[in-house]
Parts: C-alpha cells; structure tokens; sequence
C-alpha cells in the first residue's frame, strides 16, 4: 500500500516558524516552532494566542527536546515481528468483525485519550457507535475531568465550562480548589499573579497539601481530603443567612435549603480548619461578587466528585456569579485535547456533539452518518471496561494514545486483564510502554510536531496543530490508521477521508445538525470550510460567553440546583492508618513518554517521592532522602522519602509518573482502589487507606552512562533520569553489588575499592573518554552527580574516581528552575552573595523565574528563609 505521507503546514508560518499548539496541559498554549535541522526544532510561546500571549512554562519550553527518534514505534509490529500495514490492518479489522459476528458488538471496546487530535477523536468516536454499534469507547479523560461533565450536565443541561482566562483578568476574588496550579497549569497561575499585581485579586487555596500554589495566597485551607462538599454547602449557608443569594429563575428541588442546616463551628469540624481561618473564606466570598473558582483534580478525581462539582455549582448559581466578567466556576483540564473529546462523544457516556442517548438524539446522528447500526445505550467506563476485559466479556480491545497499564487505578488488576484479553491492539508513538508489553499488534501513530488538526483548551478555544516535521517511518496518522480499518471492515464510504480537514467540516456540520439552539454546542459554518481556510485557521472560542441571558440548555431554561450532602470522611483504619494522595510533578507529564526524553525537565524531580509530615517520620522512623514502602490494600511500591511539613499529619503524596521503563520503584497506579464515582464514573485517586514502613538497603549507589542502559537492573531500587549526552540510574539493594557488573559497557576499566567502608567505584573508558561510571558505598556519602555527569565523552581528568574537579567545585544542587538550569546552591549562594531581596532581582541576576514562573513560589521561600537566617544571626 502507498500512503502518501500528509504535506507540511504551510499556512500559519512565517519568519517565526509554524504557528502550532503545545502537547501537554489543557492550558492550550499557542507555540512557534522552527526547523533548525534534521528532527530538531526551536520552540517559543506564541504572543498571539490568546491563551498565553507568549508565555510558556518548563515542559512547553523544552519540547523542542523531546522531537526526536528515541525509543520510536516506527514500523507496523505483529508480535515482536515487523509487519507491512497492509498486513496489520487486514488483522486488526478481521480480529474485531470475527469478534462482533461471533459475541456481538458489546464484546469490542477502544480506549483511547486526550492525546488524540479531534479529527482523530472523532473518527473513532463514529466507527464505534455509528458502525459497530457499540458505546464502548472511553478515554483516559475518564480519570481526570468526567465528574467536572457530569457536573456541568446534572446543573447546566449541557457540558459547557462558562468561564474563560479573560475571567481571570476581571476577577476580585480567586478560588483554587484542589489545584496545584503553580505545577499543573503555570501560564494559568501566573494569569493570576499578573491580576493579583495589577489589581489587587484576592487569592483562596482550598487544598489539603501546602503546595507551592498555596505560598502566594491570601489564605489557604488545608482542608480534610473529601470534605469539599461540606466547606461549600458551609460556605452556601452562610450565603443564604447574609441575603446573598437569589434563586429566583432557578430550578430548586424541594428541601434544598432546609438541608442546608450548617453553621461556620460545624463546618469548620467537617473540613478539620480553624473556624477563624473558614470565617475568612466567608467574608472574602461575600465582599468580592466577582468571585473566579478554578478547580481541578482535586475536586474531580473522587469518589463523590460528581457531588463536590455540584456543590461549587451550587454556590455559584445560587449567589448570581456567573454569566458575568469575573464571575464563573471553571473546570481547568489536565489533557491538550480533553475538552476536544467532549465535543465529539469520545466518552462512553455520550453520543457525539453534546448529545446523550436519547433516542431523538441517537436517530438524528445516525441520519447524519448514515450509520450501519448505531449504539443506543451509554457503554462501559473506564475501570468498568478494564474489568470487563478481565472478566472475558470484552473480547477485542484498541488502545490508542495512553498507557492504562500504569495511569489506571488497581493497576496490577488492569495488568492480569491485558494479559488475558484474546485480542490487544495498541496505536502509539512509542515502541515499548508498559501497555505494549500486551500487545499483540502495535500501529505506529504519528507524534506532536507531525500531526495535523484541532484541539480545544479548558475555555473552549479551537486552535491548530500543525504539522512541523515529516512523519517518520511508517508512523501515520490516528484518523488514517482507524480510516483504514473501518475500511476493512466495510464502511469504506462513511470513511472515505483524504484529509483532516475533510473530518473537521463533518464535525462542523454535525455540531449544527438540526440544533435549533437547544445546544449549545455549535461550531462556526464558515470555520474551515475549505482547505485553504482550515490550514490557516485561527484560534476561535466557540459559544462566546455563556449563559449571560440567564437561558440555560434544559428543558425548563432554567438552570438546577442539586442537593448534594457531605458523605462520610473515612477515618483511619487499624490497618492502613495513613491516606494516601496522589498527582502530578511540576516538569513532568503523564508516564514521561515525551519529558523523560528532556534532560532539563528531568531534573526537577528525578526520583519519585513520598512526602511525609515530619512529625509522621519521626513516629515511624523515616528518615529524609531514605527509602520507604507504601502500602495499600491493592498492592505496594518504593518510594524516597521527602519531609514537608506542608502536608497534613497522617497523609502521604506520591507523583504519578514513574513506569516499569524508567523505575522499579514509584509505582503509583498499583495503589488506588478500583473505586469510582457512581455519576460519573472517574476513579478516586486522592484518598485511599495506605500504610508506610522504613527500607534500609545495604548499599546505596549510582551508574551514569552514553548508553541507555536498558534494561533496569533488577535491584531493590533503581530509577533512571535522563542526563546531557546519556542516563543517570539511582541505586539501592540488599544482595551483592557485585552483580551491577553486568551493566557496565566493554572497555579500559579503572577501578578503587575501599574494603573497610564498602566503598567500590568503577569508570569504563572508551579510546580515553568517559563511557561510565558506577559508584557503590555501604556507608558514607556519596558524590554529587553533575559533575561526573558533565564527564560523559570527555577525556578522563585523574580525579574521575573521587567524583570532583580538582581543587574546589561548585555544585548547582538540585535543581529548581527547569527553564534555565538554575540549581539550589546556585541560587543560594546568589541570594547570600548579591544581596537579592526578592523574586525580581534573582530573574535579573540568573534569568530563574522569568520565563514560565512556576518557580516563582520556591524563590520567594529561598529569600525569606535567607532573610530568616539573618534576622537569627543578628537577634
């Protein structure tokens, strides 16, 4: 088969490059992106996008690292054999229609991601629920903003977020809750600092954890995890006993008000706050109408998060704050293309273009797809469809774009299922994940920088990827892959696609298909209607600003409030005493598939951490920068330890990130329950009974090399980071360090050992340059890392063995801008030596905190801590 590779943009270039948007967070980030050779690319934020007019933060800033070749799925795989695409798709299509003829078309299910363009999104969307008749087709979207849906769904009538960054702008008073928003969405924090500077926005963050979000706001409410509906129901009643709320043109169900028999001590003991600090929270909310409440997974990834949605919709309908400037709640989404997802129905909860299963709804799109058999029923969920795999009820499974062996919860359980499933086909950029170790074809998708389509941000804004580099190997596009499947399979009419601008005006069409307004989700005619239009088209904000006439897509026209209540707070079990909280790092994504290729974003945070209150370490003797087991119910995995006293006594943080590819440790998915929201069926990945205990290895070490170092030794501990020129790999274990012989490459060796201190070191040189070194100590401390790092491909200095320049060397420390490689002893020692005072005067003497500012928060700590140190000096 000849697949004529798409054509480059050549619309939206200029002398700045190719105007594209980023890969990571729901933030949308408008990029320019040039060409500077072969699979190398300069990226800088876009000062006409209106979602960050030019900013971008570490992870933006460094994609430009993360564009080339390593570790590509490049080639069609049957099994671990290169295979023609002819040959993969012929499989792929006669595996699943053998599938439906023989156990029908609810044995089939795609699970796909917010990853995939809309164009892609929406291909597969129609095949499945149009073709082969089934709703089984869910996304990991699933497990980070579907309560926000439902939400939306059960008050609105419709899922439409009513705010926009401009919001932002107009704000009074913000609201953060349950968002790290410093980490998870900088441009959108410093949105908000931008305000908090130029007009005196007040700032409340609502979140468990003492974050770096929290060290900027007025105040912060670390409340008791899952008590959010309590704190806004408090916050409600308060509302209603000062006056401040209207419900007059609102749909109120009977006793909503009576059930909100609360006052500030009761609420207070709810959310474990000081009353004082909660009647704050009371009188900020009733000074400031124009009130902004940005929430994200904290409140969404719940068991009851459909209801803690609610509650913040609740408040803010019942008190007038919204359809106005500065007045709104504001889902902000983890994924580029989530909200892209929604539009199209690629949620097995909904049909296509904000339609549910309503049988008008179901016979209108199957009148426009001229479908073969349409679904008429919402189908499985996320964790419901993993355990159904696991069951054998879903007999054929397509994945595309994510990596549920390791984000899903019960991870182990998703695991025995994939293993178990008949048929498992996997489109991806990547040639060995986690999930494709189950695999029994593997299609190679085309990556960020190669695709070509649409996305849609967190506030509704359609912008363009664009194609910057040609597709490598055989990787093709989604929408081309799941086209050519369809075809197969005998829809080759209904997927007679040449280009994804042929996909979006259906798209369009379809979002305008015999709406008379009852949705309001309707997408422009004239967007994109020819070719040339939708190569050049700009970013747009579809739905203007909601709900400011008060009509709302229900049948009433009226929005609804919902009576939620409190549900019980779980208290620690005799077995599991601790609660366990989990999220993302500041420079890392998802499973670090693309930033664990970028040796700045790697640095940041490059082992996976538990954060312990001090006073929980001290009880169980955890010790900082030690080694420590958490534990739950579904399973268990290492972690280093991290003191914070940020984090509230009895809770534990650990990241997300960490894989089987780059950790033997940090395991995270292994541990949440497989537990969902009964409205909307998203995991709860922020509360679940865990216990944690000490490990003591017996030796401690590191390897750092030019090769890749794969695969990870089979120690008690090992992580690998990705450094300039090779890879870092942590160490710890209890055998035999003897046995890490076996990861050193061939060459000239020079070797030390120190019997009496169990101190044994190793360098492998390659015609005089350093190609590895391994450090292993039983006791006494090991040497920092950069400067042996900085050795890889160097002629070897004599001190190489002692870890050190000759004479005294300066380390940088752990690093805490990412954007400019700017470490803790660096700044530090800036801030003791210039006398800097404040966050400005270290972006003028090292460039940290000036691009993104996500670091911001962490600077303005070192100067206070620097001014504390004085101030004790001199008392």
């Amino acid at each position: 088969m000849t697949v004529p590779p798409p054509a480059l943009a050549t619309e939206g270039k200029g002398a700045s490059g190719v105007r594209t948007t980023c890969a990571y967070c729901g933030v949308g980030c408008g990029i320019r992106a040039t060409v500077l050779g072969e699979r190398q690319v300069a990226v800088a934020g876009d000062p006409d996008h209106p979602a960050n007019r030019g900013l971008l933060c570490s992870k933006g800033t460094h994609l430009g690292e993360t564009v080339g070749l390593e570790g590509r799925l490049l080639h069609p795989m049957i099994g671990n054999k290169r295979a023609s695409w002819n040959r993969a798709l012929d499989l792929v299509a006669r595996r699943f229609r053998d599938t439906i003829a023989q156990h029908g078309p609810n044995s089939v299910a795609f699970y796909v991601s917010g990853q995939l363009l809309t164009e892609d999104y929406y291909v597969a969307n129609k095949l499945m629920k149009g073709f082969i008749g089934s709703a089984n087709i869910d996304t990991n979207s699933r497990l980070c903003m579907s309560s926000a849906v439902a939400g939306h769904t059960r008050a609105f009538g419709e899922d439409v977020v009513p705010a926009s960054y401009e919001d932002i702008d107009a704000a009074d008073l913000v609201l953060l809750v349950g968002s790290n928003t410093a980490w998870c969405h900088p441009i959108v924090y410093q949105r908000i600092m931008a305000a908090r500077a130029a007009r005196g926005t007040k700032l409340v963050v609502i979140d468990p954890r003492r974050t770096e979000t929290a060290e900027d706001a007025d105040l912060h409410l670390a409340i008791r995890p899952g008590s959010d509906v309590a704190l806004m129901n408090g916050l409600l009643a308060h509302c209603r006993r000062e006056g401040l709320t209207d419900d007059r043109g609102l749909d109120v169900p009977e006793g909503f008000w009576e059930a909100l028999d609360t006052d500030l001590w009761s609420t207070a003991r709810a959310c474990d706050v000081p009353p004082a600090d909660l009647n704050r929270l009371f009188d900020l909310f009733a000074a400031h109408p124009r009130t902004l409440t940005l929430f994200s997974q904290g409140v969404n990834q719940s068991l009851h998060g459909t209801d803690q949605v609610n509650a913040i919709l609740n408040l803010h309908l019942a008190t007038g704050r919204i359809g106005r400037p500065g007045a709104a709640p504001f889902s902000i989404t983890g994924q580029p293309n989530a909200m892209g997802g929604r539009e199209v129905g690629g949620l097995a909860t909904t049909l296509a273009a904000h339609m549910d299963f309503a049988p008008e709804n179901v016979a209108r799109v199957g009148r426009f797809w001229a479908a073969a058999r349409m679904a008429t029923r919402p189908g499985l969920k996320a964790v419901d469809l993993f355990r159904a795999i696991g069951e054998g009820r879903i007999k054929a499974l397509w994945i595309m774009a994510t990596n549920p062996a390791v984000s899903m919860p019960d991870a182990a359980r998703v695991r025995e299922a994939l293993a178990a499933c008949p048929f498992v086909a996997l489109s991806d950029v990547v040639a060995e994940t986690d999930t494709s170790a189950f695999a029994h074809v593997r299609l190679p998708a085309a990556a960020w920088g190669e695709k070509d389509g649409t996305v849609t941000n967190s506030e509704r804004t359609v912008s363009r990827q664009r194609a910057v580099l040609p597709l490598p190997g055989e990787a093709r596009p989604d929408w081309w892959i799941v086209s050519e499947v369809a075809r197969r399979m005998g829809w080759a009419d209904a997927f007679a696609y040449r280009r994804p601008a042929d996909i979006w005006r259906e798209h369009v069409r379809l979002s305008r298909y015999e709406n008379d307004g009852a949705r309001l989700f309707a997408l422009p005619a004239e967007a994109g209607h020819t070719y040339d239009s939708y190569d050049a088209l700009p970013p747009f904000r579809w739905g203007g600003v909601p709900f400011t006439d008060g009509r709302y897509p229900t049948p009433s026209g009226r929005a609804r409030l919902v009576s939620v209540r409190q549900s019980r707070v779980e208290t620690p079990l005799r077995d599991w005493p601790m609660t366990l909280n989990t999220g993302r790092y500041r420079d890392h994504w998802h499973t670090m598939t693309r930033t664990g290729l970028s040796p700045r974003l790697a640095r940041h945070r490059e082992e996976p951490l538990v954060e312990v209150h001090p006073q929980d370490a001290a009880a169980l003797g955890l010790a900082d920068g030690g080694l420590a087991r958490v534990s739950t119910p579904q399973g268990a995995s290492l972690y280093r330890v991290s003191l914070h006293d940020g984090q509230r006594p009895g809770e534990l943080f650990v990241p997300i990130h960490w894989t089987d590819r780059t950790a033997n440790g940090g395991r995270t998915g292994v541990l949440p329950r497989p537990l969902a929201d009964p409205h909307s069926g998203q995991p709860g990945f922020k509360n679940t009974p865990a216990r944690i205990e000490a490990v003591v290895p017996a030796w401690r070490g590191f390897l750092i090399g030019r090769d890749p170092l794969q695969p990870l030794p089979a120690t008690l501990w090992a992580t690998r980071v990705t450094v300039p020129g090779g890879s870092l790999i942590e160490l710890a274990g209890d055998g035999d360090p003897e046995s890490l012989e076996a990861l050193l490459p061939p060459g000239e060796r020079i070797e030390a050992r120190d019997q009496a201190r169990g101190s044994w070191r190793v360098a492998v040189l390659d015609r005089g340059r350093v190609a590895a070194v391994l450090l292993v100590a039983r006791d006494g401390m090991l040497p920092p890392r950069d400067w042996l790092i900085a050795q890889l491909g160097q002629e070897a200095p004599p001190t190489l063995l002692a870890g050190r320049a000759p004479g005294v060397a300066l380390e940088r420390g752990t690093i805490v801008c990412a954007c400019f490689d700017v470490g803790l002893v660096t700044l530090t020692r800036a801030i003791a030596e210039q006398r800097l005072t404040d966050v400005a005067a270290i972006g003028r003497a090292l460039g940290a905190g000036t691009n993104c500012g996500s670091c911001r928060p962490a600077l303005a700590r070192l100067i206070t801590q620097a001014e504390e140190t004085i101030d004790a000096v001199t008392a």
